[in-house]
């Protein structure tokens, strides 16, 4: 059986690739759902990578979930309502924990369409580059159902709640020139200078010392739900933990050697 992922290493930084271009890399069974949640656990227990981009293979970033298996009842709309809740959260729920619980950078690189769960998957990430090809739906309403994957929690973060409002409740798609009027992208570039823009963006990452990066990400995604006292106090413990890495004595004196020239 084929890998649903691909993985590839440039030092730090290392690269998944959702390969299923004929579906267009779909998110639609429990064997897709554990191998990108357990590839954010390997890659968050592997103290040498800095940064994770993620892609789709082919035409698109990722069409979302099987309408066929919708329509079938059958896959993750199989048994009773019991039974589908359970299936969403042993499953396609498994991806939006594991990519929340990561403690490094990511980046999606969205090549084209990122529809219903593409577009959360999207959001998953820290940082979004498109291609001028992309597109971006939260089409679930379209077919009656709503963001089981987290959505409603992750798209209000990164376009504000009126815009995701709009999103959710239209279901209509955005281009990429939209979808960077509205902050869901960072940044809009050609076809093919989308991984050369991505990787450049995760080697200016990955260039950093590790440890800060690690925390400075904690402390942002504490941040969303913490007062400001709890947060300060956890960002004097880090900034204390910090202090003491050898990372920041070398980089500390690259500064101080780089202001004496």
């Amino acid at each position: 059986m084929n890998r649903f992922l691909q993985e590839s290493r440039d030092g730090a930084v290392v690269t998944l690739t959702l390969n299923d271009p004929d579906r267009r890399n779909a998110l639609s069974n429990q064997a897709q759902w554990d191998e990108v949640a357990q590839a954010c656990l390997r890659i968050g227990r592997d103290t040498e990578v800095r940064c994770l981009i993620i892609t789709g293979a082919g035409s698109a970033f990722c069409a979302g979930g099987n309408v066929k298996d919708m329509q079938d009842k059958t896959g993750i709309a199989a048994g009773s309502p019991e039974q589908i809740r359970d299936g969403y959260r042993h499953g396609i729920q498994q991806i939006p924990l594991a990519l929340y619980q990561l403690d490094i950078p990511t980046i999606a690189a969205v090549n084209g369409p990122a529809i219903g769960a593409g577009c959360d998957l999207a959001c998953m990430c820290d940082i979004r580059i498109a291609s001028d090809r992309a597109r971006f739906a939260e089409s679930f309403v379209k077919l009656g159902l709503i963001p089981g994957d987290g959505g409603a929690w992750l798209l209000p973060r990164v376009v504000g709640m009126s815009k995701a409002a709009e999103m959710t409740f239209t279901g209509d798609a955005i281009d990429a020139a939209d979808a960077l009027a509205c902050g869901l992208v960072s940044k809009v570039v050609a076809p093919d200078r989308l991984m050369d823009e991505a990787r450049a963006l995760a080697a200016r990452i990955a260039a950093n010392p590790a440890p800060a990066l690690r925390m400075a990400k904690r402390l942002m995604r504490e941040g969303q739900h913490m007062r400001l006292d709890s947060l300060l106090e956890l960002s004097a413990a880090f900034q204390a933990i910090a202090h003491h890495t050898p990372e920041h004595d070398v980089a500390l004196a690259a500064f101080v050697a780089s202001m004496k020239k």
